[in-house]
């Protein structure tokens, strides 16, 4: 897109040609004869940036940045043929950007107009990224509350009060940016962003333009300099999800990096000095894989100056009620409806549930229920097939007989649990009387046992 700006200038000749020449060196540009109809243009349009002369009849410049002082992001720049200290501090005191002298040479007009969009468009990016990235979800620092919860609030609380590097490690969807979350949050360093990037998600040469910046030029496409996330993370703290996936190269670059605590961006030559906390987390045995050469021990040992392990959801089921209580009240709240928790028969499958996907998994299963939920509990009905229906393994008898009836049992038992144990909705599903059901739910081996 075109950068727009204005130019307000009450000699006609002047503004219109120097219009034209914008145009034809890549703007869109729009001019006005007097302060009041370049300011109603600018509330209009919102130009990048606004060409302004200091005198004018019904008011020049200073006039002209009075009326626009609400709008932060155009940038004024005065014009004058008469050029004078005093003009020019009160110009700056006005908020100009810049004081310029006529005859103009357009050519420099405009390379400080796009010095000014760059430099512009870096502060709106780490604003940004400020806003966006350092925003922490207060619920999700729940942890659980067993002997492996009790022990990882322990770690927490230890390592947030300093700026070491950490290593958290464990299967996919284990709560591994969570725990890196609280760590930011629960430190001295809290009110500095948190930057998130997952090495995974990008080829290698972006990754590198994403962590460490680049210069106008660079390469194809950077048609400008980029701040990255070390130097945006300020004194906060840069999350390094899936730091396992690195190529060899990367990871040299990356142990420059945190060893020496300075960048490059991509196209320089010049070094600059960051100050972020790195934490790195991956499912990868980073151990093993530096023993068959694909990961650097150097940076291992560097990465995992603290290191903690997640243990699986599985491996700690007594938590799954604590997990279920939060993400309900979290989901109802974020999405305005009054459901107060599960029913007994989904709390029973979603503790004998095997949960592949963990607590991220939880989570999506959760609001998913929320938003399915007709009352203020959350049924077998709201669950996906996947989970309602991943029984435990029927041991299945040779003989046809043994094993038709084990197959049956075990239909019942998923059908009385569909139907919340109500023995009459179960059998109406299932196309028998109520005291067939009975009678099968008394035999030996039955599925109510």
């Amino acid at each position: 897109m075109r950068p727009k700006i204005l130019i307000v200038d009450d000699e006609e000749p002047f503004r219109e040609d120097l219009a034209k020449l914008a145009v034809l060196r890549g703007f869109d540009c729009s001019t006005a004869g007097d302060i009041k109809t370049g300011a109603e243009i600018a509330h209009s349009i919102g130009p990048c940036a606004v060409l302004c002369d200091v005198i004018m009849p019904g008011g020049g410049a200073i006039a002209f940045l009075r009326s626009v002082s609400g709008q932060e992001e155009i940038g004024v720049f005065v014009m004058t043929a008469f050029g004078s200290l005093e003009t020019a501090m009160d110009a700056f005191r006005a908020g100009a950007v810049d004081y310029l002298l006529k005859p103009l040479n357009i050519d420099e007009v405009l390379r400080k107009v796009r010095g000014f969009l760059e430099h512009r468009d870096s502060i709106r990016e780490v604003r940004a990224l400020r806003h966006e990235l350092s925003r922490l979800d207060e619920p999700d620092h729940v942890v659980g509350s067993g002997a492996a919860a009790a022990a990882l609030q322990d770690f927490i609380q230890q390592v947030a009060p300093v700026r070491t590097t950490v290593l958290i490690t464990g299967e996919t969807g284990t709560g591994k940016e969570v725990v890196a979350r609280s760590i930011h949050a629960s430190g001295p360093w809290r009110s500095e962003p948190f930057l998130a990037v997952n090495c995974a998600a990008l080829p290698e040469t972006l990754l590198e333009s994403e962590l460490f910046g680049h210069e106008k030029g660079a390469f194809t496409g950077a048609v400008g300099k980029k701040m990255g996330l070390f130097e945006a993370a300020g004194d906060g703290t840069l999350f390094l999800d899936e730091v396992g996936t690195l190529t060899l190269g990367s990871q040299a670059k990356l142990l420059r990096a945190v060893e020496g605590k300075q960048v490059t961006r991509v196209g320089s030559t010049r070094p600059q000095v960051v100050s972020a906390r790195i934490i790195a987390a991956t499912a990868r045995d980073l151990q093993k894989a530096a023993k068959e050469g694909e990961f650097r021990d150097d940076l291992y040992f560097r990465l995992a100056v603290m290191e903690i392990h997640l243990p699986a959801l599985r491996e700690r089921r007594g938590d799954i009620p604590l997990f279920v209580e939060h993400f309900v009240r979290k989901f109802s709240a974020e999405l305005g409806k009054r459901v107060k928790g599960v029913d007994p028969p989904t709390m029973q499958r979603l503790l004998t549930y095997s949960w592949p996907g963990n607590l991220r998994e939880l989570q999506n299963i959760i609001e998913r229920g929320v938003i399915l939920a007709r009352g203020e509990q959350i049924g077998l009905a709201q669950l996906p097939v996947s989970v309602s229906g991943d029984a435990p393994d029927v041991e299945c008898p040779d003989d046809l007989r043994s094993a038709r009836k084990a197959f049956e049992r075990e239909h019942i038992r998923q059908v009385l649990a569909a139907s919340g144990g109500n023995v009459h909705e179960a059998a109406r599903r299932l196309g028998v009387d109520p005291a067939t059901l009975y009678r099968k739910h008394a035999e030996p081996g039955d599925p109510g046992g």
